[in-house]
């Protein structure tokens, strides 16, 4: 779809990772002007250099100095801030194993990012569109791990859980300000990590990848450019009455069981 996000400021976080990038291109290619925000600078600035109007910028979303500093040079370079896209996350490859065992370490630090740093993301943005007064829109990138859950994974699952209902609250505490929050749950993308588990030779359960995409009715993976395009979709001026709602790009994963 094309619409006018021309004069709009975007914050996108995990924005040098599969996903980000593809958010990043969709948005620039709309007119907004972005701020490329990802953890890894270098990656950030190498995006931000294929577009006109963006700007790269270090923010790690589990510290709070970092969230605001983040906000605090996107306001010193482009006075104003209108779309967050909550994209950065994690998960683990190396502990997919049932909750007895997993490590605490690791369960903190997927909560203490998934969770808790869209949290201080959200919280450190809303002061600059709260003082504009003229709305905006935060759109969280969830899973359908959320929403349907999968074993082996129980920190992502919970964070991804709590990141829905989380959308939820936020849309009924900010739509009277006309700020409206809006989740988007992939499902099986073909991410970097997608390709690593299931597609690459030595692949943890590269073995199952025929059997895993039976559940889904398209029988594929999706790509990074369609969960870019509901992005847009929820960025975009038409989308200005949905609040509060979980948009499934999963191939039909969520739909039911294929039996």
């Amino acid at each position: 779809m094309r619409c006018d996000l021309s004069g709009k400021v975007a914050f996108v976080t995990g924005a040098a990772g599969t996903i980000g990038r593809a958010i990043v291109k969709r948005l620039a290619d709309n007119g907004a002007s972005v701020v490329v925000a990802d953890i890894n600078l270098a990656g950030a600035e190498a995006l931000a250099g294929e577009h006109r109007s963006a700007m790269a910028c270090a923010v790690d979303i589990s510290s709070q100095e970092s969230t605001e500093a983040g906000v605090a040079a996107t306001m010193a370079r482009f006075g104003r801030l209108d779309i967050l896209v909550n994209n950065a996350g994690v998960n683990t490859f190396a502990h997919r194993v049932t909750i007895d065992g997993f490590p605490i370490e690791e369960w903190d630090r997927i909560t203490r990012i998934d969770l808790d740093g869209l949290f201080l993301m959200s919280r450190a943005a809303l002061k600059p569109m709260l003082a504009r007064g003229e709305g905006g829109r935060i759109i969280n990138i969830a899973s359908v791990v959320g929403l349907a859950a999968m074993r082996l994974q129980s920190p992502f699952v919970a964070a991804k859980a709590g990141i829905i209902h989380l959308t939820r609250s936020m849309a009924l505490e900010l739509g009277p300000q006309s700020i409206v929050t809006n989740a988007i749950a992939p499902g099986s993308i073909m991410s970097e990590g997608t390709r690593q588990l299931f597609y690459s030779a030595d692949g943890s359960f590269a073995a199952r990848t025929g059997e895993f995409m039976k559940h889904v009715p398209l029988g594929r993976p999706g790509s990074a450019e369609e969960i870019a395009e509901a992005v847009l979709f929820l960025a975009s001026p038409g989308a200005g009455y949905i609040n509060g709602q979980v948009l499934a790009v999963d191939g039909g994963w969520t739909a039911g069981y294929m039996i």
